[in-house]
């Protein structure tokens, strides 16, 4: 019974000692002896890892030692390399002072000639980047970033040639900016093909190509041609250069190129009439279209009063009555009536002459009524096109003068529209006006003639 008591705290035992063991046993125990040997066997190889982790440790430990003092030596050798090579530096600098003394004292003047001479290349070299001289020479720069960086160095000086040519390419560039030159290049065209072909050079202002301007850019030194062309008349006289072989050619130049070409530029942008009426928008597409039906309307009408003027003329040398124009009819009228008495007579005539009077007058008052509200859609597409305007500063802010001056001048175009199509309505509506009131006195008089004469003979 004991020895069962015992058996059994053992195996509890073991069994408490297995559930801390991470190890698991391969092979099951097939009794209390065996489970007791594998318990023991366990406890030996934990022991025997313990060791090699703790001299593994142990010695891990004198290398961290030996690596401690191996960087401890290193820094100490560093610190005196360090303060070596601050001493030779000091050194080092007070000859480098002492040399560049030696150097300005034997320089003498020529400092003085090398800072001109560092101006003078550094504005030359401005110039060449935006003469259109370096389209037919290019690689005129490059020399002198070289001489400006010899100049500005404290160890290399410029040669005798290197300020000779500078000198050379200033009186280069003054003499090549007064000549009219021919040669051949490639130009990019707008759809962006390259294409070599002749170009014109008319001085340091102008390039021409195939009847049309050029535009120099700066970098890569290339010539575009311009998307947008002056003139006619301009693209002529750049053909008639091109064709040219001696003698003098009539061409427009502009005298800004020099600087950039922005005369060129601001021409060739300036918006066409079309854009300018395009700018107009729905607003001057209704003032243009008022304006043609009033021009169309005024010649009708001037057209018709005319062949009734010329049909009244000749029924003013005729004594029979016709009764194809107004004043036959008039005519006809008094015919019919001759026997009665002068006031019946009178408000016969007056009746005849206002049934004639509005196929006279026809369409006059359509015209002046046009020469009124042809203004005032003018006024009303401007303040809207000023509203517009003014809620786009409102939103993007006034920092582009101008794109808001682009704004108000293009609000300012129906005004225009407006004024342009009342004017000539004005006078139109007064020449028409003139012919009807013209034919209408001619039927008065001849109303009153023919009633005096039908009194005198009562």
């Amino acid at each position: 019974m004991k020895m069962t008591f015992v058996k059994r705290a053992a195996v509890i035992a073991a069994a408490g000692l297995l559930s801390v063991n991470v190890a698991v046993a391969e092979e099951k125990a097939q009794s209390l002896d065996q489970l007791l040997q594998m318990v023991k066997s366990s406890k030996i190889a934990e022991s025997k890892d313990h060791k090699q982790r703790e001299a593994e440790f142990r010695r891990q430990k004198a290398n961290q030692q030996s690596m401690l003092k191996q960087a401890e030596k290193t820094k100490a050798e560093e610190e005196a390399r360090s303060a070596r090579l601050e001493k030779k530096y000091e050194q080092q600098e007070l000859d480098v002072n002492a040399k560049r003394q030696q150097l300005q004292e034997r320089l003498g003047s020529l400092t003085e000639l090398f800072g001109h001479l560092t101006s003078t290349a550094g504005d030359l070299r401005t110039n060449l980047s935006t003469s259109i001289v370096s389209a037919q020479l290019p690689g005129r720069a490059e020399f002198l970033d070289e001489l400006i960086e010899k100049m500005n160095s404290a160890t290399q000086l410029p040669t005798i040639e290197e300020i000779e040519r500078l000198w050379y390419e200033i009186q280069r560039e003054t003499i090549e900016g007064s000549k009219v030159v021919k040669f051949t290049g490639t130009v990019i065209k707008p759809n962006g093909e390259q294409a070599e072909q002749e170009v014109v050079r008319i001085g340091n202002f102008n390039l021409v190509s195939d009847g049309k301007y050029l535009e120099f850019v700066e970098k890569g030194e290339k010539m575009s041609e311009l998307t947008r062309q002056p003139e006619g008349a301009y693209l002529s006289a750049a053909a008639d250069l091109a064709a040219a072989t001696s003698g003098f050619t009539r061409v427009g130049i502009d005298p800004t190129g020099p600087s950039g070409g922005s005369y060129l530029s601001a021409l060739i942008n300036s918006p066409s009439l079309e854009e300018r009426w395009h700018q107009g928008g729905l607003v001057g597409y209704i003032i243009s279209a008022v304006g043609v039906f009033a021009v169309l309307l005024a010649i009708y009408r001037a057209v018709v009063l005319a062949g009734v003027s010329s049909k009244v003329s000749a029924q003013l040398k005729s004594a029979t009555p016709n009764t194809n124009n107004p004043l036959g009819r008039v005519l006809k009228v008094a015919e019919d009536n001759k026997g009665l008495d002068g006031e019946t007579l009178e408000l016969k005539l007056e009746e005849a002459v206002l049934k004639e009077r509005p196929a006279i007058e026809s369409g006059l008052n359509l015209l002046k009524i046009i020469s009124m509200v042809a203004p005032l859609l003018g006024l009303l597409g401007t303040v809207t096109g000023m509203i517009i305007t003014f809620q786009a500063i409102t939103i993007f802010g006034a920092g582009d003068p101008k794109a808001m001056a682009g704004g108000i001048s293009g609000a300012l175009v129906t005004t225009v529209l407006g004024l342009v199509v009342a004017i000539p309505t004005v006078l139109l509506h007064t020449l028409v006006n003139g012919r009807a009131k013209r034919v209408l006195h001619v039927l008065e008089e001849q109303s009153a003639g023919i009633i005096a004469e039908n009194a005198e003979k009562k």
